[in-house]
């Protein structure tokens, strides 16, 4: 419900009318509707489709009241892919809206394909625990724990854990604003 009165609240501000919305971000009219009624939780697939088509970061979409936050592992907000081998907490995101952070879950055996991001977002990723193998363009790089990429991440990139064992990143995305 927090993502969904954020969204209308955003909605609103930019005068944007649900069919409007809908046409920037390549999200149904019924879609967006649900969410902002808090009747359906979005995939993390569809709240990047909103993010890039509202020209916002991913955080943007959810609201804290406190100055000082606590995000821990497991609980609280957590989105998950179409397919549940990708699921993201979101842990941190600064004030100027240029910087997010994310705890992120790959199953064993699975992969994550994301929605482009933003144009000139940069995406760093360091490995927690497992390992991955990360294609940017047509480059894959394998890492292991607390080994770290960074690169553009409005260019094509997917995850892969080829391991029996979860993979568990911490990624953050720099925003050029």
């Amino acid at each position: 419900m927090q993502v969904g009165a954020a969204l209308k609240k955003i909605r609103k501000e930019k005068k944007l009318s649900l069919e409007e919305l809908s046409e920037l971000t390549g999200v149904s009219k019924l879609t967006l509707g649900n969410i902002e009624r808090g009747e359906t939780n979005p995939t993390v697939g569809i709240l990047w489709k909103i993010s890039k088509g509202i020209s916002l970061p991913l955080m943007t979409l959810f609201t804290s009241e406190s100055s000082v936050n606590i995000y821990r592992a497991g609980q609280g907000l957590r989105f998950a892919s179409e397919h549940k081998n990708w699921i993201i907490e979101p842990i941190f995101k600064n004030t100027n809206h240029d910087i997010e952070m994310y705890r992120a879950y790959l199953r064993p055996n699975s992969s994550y394909h994301p929605e482009a991001h933003h144009s000139n977002t940069t995406e760093i990723a360091t490995v927690m625990a497992g390992s991955v193998s990360i294609q940017v363009n047509d480059d894959i790089y394998s890492l292991n724990q607390y080994d770290t990429i960074s690169f553009r991440a409005d260019s094509p990139h997917s995850y892969l854990n080829p391991t029996g064992n979860e993979t568990v990143l911490h990624i953050t995305l720099k925003y050029e604003v």
